[in-house]
Order: structure tokens, then C-alpha cells, then sequence
């Protein structure tokens, strides 16, 4: 049976994959010591998600979530198979691979978010801090011009200081809602890397083929039964 030796994998997919990488525990393992490391490690991540997103529409022929996006029913039949010791070859990813891509990239994208929410509600930084610095104006400016409205000084004193509690109250509330998703997000995420990486030892051992080598070169040795 020929065998041949075949480009898979364009350089910004492993390029970005190993990126993507560093970036993720850089940032998971920073937060609290290095918050500058966090942030940047974290515009890295959520950068490369939206590149990898487009990248998967117009990019290379295995790129292409066209190429490796498959139905839960397919994915599963994989599993079987290759729990039997017989699974079908695949010169891009598998199904269960597949899923798993599109699986980090969902969660990715939403740890991304939360911390850049997170971000804007705490430091008042970050490209959604504009968004919110314009709403928080808006709300401000209705405020004034209901206590303005006002006839008596005691009560315009007691409903600005009652709304002084409330935005301080909803601001606490706020912080601990996106702490907590982004948090969730990210271990979730993090627990989705560790099955990724068992899957890929298991796959390599039962199909007995080199994938982080090929995610290196970029090259795959493929035969006739690969599809």
C-alpha cells in the first residue's frame, strides 16, 4: 500500500494552534499575580479565536469547518469505532476532533468575553468599557434631570444618596456575576484541553498516527485508506 506525504495543516493553523497554547495558561495561571500578563494573554487568545473563526470559512481546504464539522451522530459511530480499534482514517480531523475544535473555540470565545466584561466592569478598560461608559452616561444625565425635577431639598438629597447605593450595589452584583462566568468559562475550557490532549494520545496509539508531529510540519503520511 503507497504511502504519501501530504500538507494538512497551513501555517496559521499551527502557528495559532501553538500560540493559542501559551496564551491560554500564560493567562490562566496569571490572574492574580501578573494582571497585566492576564490582559495581554488574554487579547491573544480572544484574537486568534476570531482569526481561527474566519480562517475556518475562507481559510485552506483542512482548515475549513466545512472539512471537519460532522453530525453528533457521525461523532459518535467514530467514538465506536475506535473504541472497536477500528475507526476510518482521516486526513484532516476526525469527527471527534472536529467536535472537540469547534467545543475550545465556543469556549474560548466565551472565557474572552466574560474577561474582557469583567475587564470593563472593574478597571473600566478595555474595548467594551467604551459601551458601558456610554450607557452609565446616559443614566447619569437621567438621574440629574430627575433630581432636578424635584421640589423638596431633603428628598432630592435622600434619592440621590439612595441611587448612590443602588449603582454601588448593582456595580458589586455586576463584578461578582462576570467574575464567576469568566472563571466557569475558563475551566471549563481548561477541562476541555485535558480531553483534548487524552484524546489525541489515544487516537495516536490506536490509529497510530504522529498528530502533534503533524501539527509541527504541517505534513501528514497518509495511504489509501485515509478519506
Amino acid at each position: 500500500m503507497a504511502i504519501n506525504t501530504v500538507k494538512v495543516w497551513d501555517p496559521l493553523v499551527r502557528i495559532g494552534h501553538w500560540t493559542l497554547v501559551a496564551a491560554f495558561f500564560a493567562a490562566y495561571f496569571s490572574e492574580d499575580d501578573l494582571m497585566s500578563v492576564h490582559i495581554w494573554a488574554g487579547y491573544i487568545v480572544g484574537a486568534y479565536v476570531v482569526i481561527r473563526i474566519v480562517w475556518g470559512l475562507i481559510g485552506s481546504r483542512y482548515a475549513r469547518f466545512s472539512n471537519f464539522v460532522y453530525s453528533p451522530g457521525k461523532v459518535i459511530a467514530y467514538l465506536k469505532q475506535l473504541a472497536a480499534g477500528k475507526a476510518q482514517h482521516y486526513i484532516g480531523h476526525n469527527p471527534a476532533g472536529g467536535a472537540m475544535v469547534v467545543a475550545l473555540l465556543l469556549c474560548l470565545s466565551a472565557t474572552a468575553f466574560t474577561g474582557l466584561k469583567l475587564y470593563a466592569v472593574e478597571e473600566g478598560e478595555g474595548p467594551l468599557a467604551i459601551a458601558m461608559a456610554e450607557a452609565g452616561a446616559k443614566d447619569q444625565d437621567s438621574a440629574l434631570a430627575s433630581v432636578s425635577s424635584s421640589e423638596d431639598k431633603e428628598d432630592e438629597d435622600e434619592e440621590e444618596s439612595e441611587g448612590i447605593e443602588n449603582e454601588s450595589k448593582a456595580e458589586e452584583d455586576g463584578e461578582e456575576f462576570w467574575e464567576e462566568l469568566h472563571e466557569t468559562f475558563a475551566n471549563l475550557t481548561l477541562l476541555l484541553v485535558l480531553l483534548h490532549v487524552v484524546g489525541v494520545v489515544v487516537s495516536s496509539r490506536i490509529d497510530k498516527e504522529k498528530l502533534v508531529k503533524a501539527m509541527l510540519t504541517g505534513k501528514k503520511d497518509v495511504d489509501d485508506t485515509y478519506q
